[in-house]
């Protein structure tokens, strides 16, 4: 692949309705799109994950732009590119800032699997047909509105819910989640909101027979994961504080978790994502594919990760039609039972809907090799 153009677009997207977790609240999406184009006129499709402001990780919107344009595409326009994978060597002397990384190399995968006429989960090693999705609910104003809600979506056939947690808002919750859905596959997402000297109080949850409880302390943090999950029976699911390889390796040999949520941003790609998934099939820890939200795009990539064998509890890849009005993409994500069919088309398998993209696009700028 000798990549000849990049045109990043910068979107916003209306969400249906807001999304609250622990860190704030927000309807607006924004995010930059990512179109990759060789000699050939082939292109292949990224999207950075990253939000307008600095609450999930230091990345966001703006310096993702900056990111890409002044270092990560000169990078990119460097040499031809054999393989996806060698944009991982490429890009390692930029520290952190994975979710512009990301969004490029996740528009350079989707070439090369064009290119090479198969589908992304096929050029990732992947053999599903079908993937098992679950939903991802925020903090509501009510419990009574976040039981409605669960009932709506576990009638749909979501095979596991995710509910946000934070102090005041998480045991009494849980419990009357529990009261009214005794058997369905339930979990915790934290988002970092407690320490550990809330062992005793998330010790509570115990009694509910959750999937997991996700990123209960830190971001930055693996060593008082591994205190508090010594105290826990509820399996802790690592997040935020898993942005490598390395990180995940640490995690496991200090007995952080037993879970860990792979999201392709986070850890700067496909390439990274699948390296962890390997290391976690080989030390039994399971994984999950997380969201962020996606457009039809990185929803896409999230389909073709989920793919791979070890990940057998079910992610965050909702239908395109929980978040958006009309989504970006051609056709749509569907969910029937709990499960999304993978696309056989070649690429990440579904076709981006340039009418769409131009209607949420606020700004564009070409970049030439």
């Amino acid at each position: 692949m000798n990549i000849k153009q990049v045109v990043l677009r910068h979107l916003e997207m209306e969400l249906k309705a807001p999304f609250a977790t622990s860190f704030g609240s927000f309807q607006t999406k924004e995010f930059i799109l990512v179109e990759v184009i060789d000699e050939d006129g082939a292109s292949g499709w990224g999207e950075s994950v990253a939000f307008h402001s600095p609450w999930y990780n230091e990345e966001t919107v703006k310096t993702n732009w900056h990111m890409m344009e002044d270092f990560l595409l000169p990078l990119l326009f460097q040499a031809p590119i054999e393989h996806p994978n060698e944009l991982r060597r490429r890009f390692s002397h930029i520290r952190k800032n994975n979710m512009a990384k990301s969004a490029i190399e996740g528009a350079v995968w989707d070439l090369f699997a064009k290119k090479n006429n198969m589908p992304l989960s096929e050029a990732l090693g992947g053999k599903k047909k079908q993937i098992e999705v679950g939903i991802s609910i925020g903090i509501q104003k009510s419990v009574d509105d976040l039981l409605r809600m669960v009932e709506r979506y576990v009638n749909e056939g979501y095979r596991r819910i995710k509910v946000k947690i934070k102090p005041g808002w998480d045991v009494d919750v849980v419990r009357e989640l529990r009261r009214h859905f005794p058997d369905v596959p339930l979990m915790a997402d934290a988002n970092s909101a407690y320490s550990l000297e809330d062992a005793e109080h998330l010790k509570a949850l115990d009694e509910f027979q959750l999937m997991m409880i996700e990123q209960p302390l830190a971001a930055d943090d693996i060593v008082d994961h591994a205190t508090l999950q010594s105290q826990l029976q509820t399996p802790i699911c690592l997040d935020e504080s898993i942005h490598s390889y390395e990180d995940a390796r640490k995690a496991i040999q200090l007995g952080s978790c037993q879970i860990i949520n792979i999201k392709i941003g986070r850890v700067g790609g496909l390439s990274e994502a699948k390296l962890i998934h390997d290391l976690c099939q080989k030390h039994n820890i399971l994984v999950w594919c997380g969201g962020m939200l996606e457009s039809g795009v990185g929803r896409a990539h999230n389909i073709a990760l989920t793919t791979l064998e070890n990940f057998v509890l079910p992610g965050d890849t909702a239908a395109s039609s929980y978040y958006w009005e009309r989504d970006i993409i051609d056709p749509e994500v569907t969910v029937e039972n709990g499960m999304i069919t993978v696309p056989e088309n070649s690429g990440i398998g579904y076709e981006v809907n340039r009418r769409q993209v131009d209607r949420y696009t606020t700004f564009a700028k070409v970049y030439r090799a």
